[in-house]
């Protein structure tokens, strides 16, 4: 399967971006902690040269928790400031103010010795789209979320938020980037929902994810769908479109169906806390 997507709203998302990184001190990411490397736009590494960079892994209760763990360091050992993160939950939101302060600390001293005082964090939340960042920002910021005008980058698409005296956010809509080199990083996102499921071929998107799960984490769909595991995924589908009751009329199995109950008890954690990519693969 071809995975290609990048509706022209996204090309003014980034030449916004492009335009305002400027009045920023800090990057914060939002990536899906599930696949860190996939959900990450190559080109806010490019955008975001010399600012601080804080990564926030999303949906960590959703992902394996030692990889959780090894993505914490993998991106510690490069730079970042890590914290995982459940947004819908609030789990961790907490840390990120600190964090943000730790991050930002050589130019809350840089503006001491200048003798500039109270002058606030500013900081772009940045994100391809359904990895939590609107979640995210929501629970960070709670009910103190305000919009404030007469300052560039309030327009519509994007809006500095308010949090408290000593920081404000910039937030951007989400961006994906113009073409996956990597057909493997298009699959990944398609998996969690980053792509609309409108444009995909759920039944092939399936098979890659049953033959993933019964390779990395063999036991799981036995346990959810009473199947016997097999090194074919078609078989898999077939025996969990027979115990789902997925039939079509006239008694041939759904295979739609199944695999549309496969990607969203996945996505919703059900099948078991699985993270689709390794830190060891990237450092190959």
């Amino acid at each position: 399967m071809n995975y290609q997507w990048y509706p022209g709203h996204m090309t003014k998302a980034k030449r916004m971006m492009e335009e305002n990184i400027k009045l920023i001190d800090l990057i914060i990411e939002v990536v899906d902690a599930r696949i860190p490397i996939s959900s990450r736009n190559p080109d806010i590494d490019q955008l975001g040269k010399n600012k601080a960079r804080l990564l926030l892994l999303n949906k960590s209760d959703l992902a394996d928790s030692d990889q959780n763990e090894a993505w914490s360091r993998f991106f510690q050992e490069k730079g970042f400031h890590v914290l995982k993160l459940n947004s819908r939950s609030g789990s961790g939101v907490k840390g990120v103010l600190p964090l943000v302060m730790e991050a930002c600390k050589e130019k809350i001293e840089r503006d001491k010795r200048r003798g500039i005082k109270n002058r606030p964090v500013r900081a772009m939340v940045v994100g391809i789209p359904n990895v939590g960042k609107s979640t995210f920002i929501n629970a960070f910021a709670g009910k103190a979320c305000t919009k404030t005008g007469n300052k560039p980058g309030v327009t519509k698409g994007k809006q500095w938020i308010r949090i408290n005296k000593s920081l404000e956010l910039l937030d951007t809509p989400g961006i994906l980037w113009p073409k996956f080199e990597d057909q493997q990083v298009g699959a990944r996102l398609a998996m969690v929902g980053s792509i609309k499921d409108e444009i995909l071929n759920l039944e092939e998107l399936s098979l890659e994810l049953l033959k993933y799960l019964h390779r990395d984490y063999p036991g799981l769909l036995k346990a959810r769908y009473e199947i016997e595991e097999s090194p074919e995924p078609l078989t898999m589908l077939e025996q969990i479109a027979s115990n789902r009751k997925c039939i079509q009329k006239g008694g041939e199995l759904d295979y739609g169906k199944a695999a549309g109950i496969l990607l969203e008890e996945f996505r919703n954690g059900k099948i078991g806390r699985i993270t689709l990519e390794k830190p060891l693969i990237q450092e190959q």
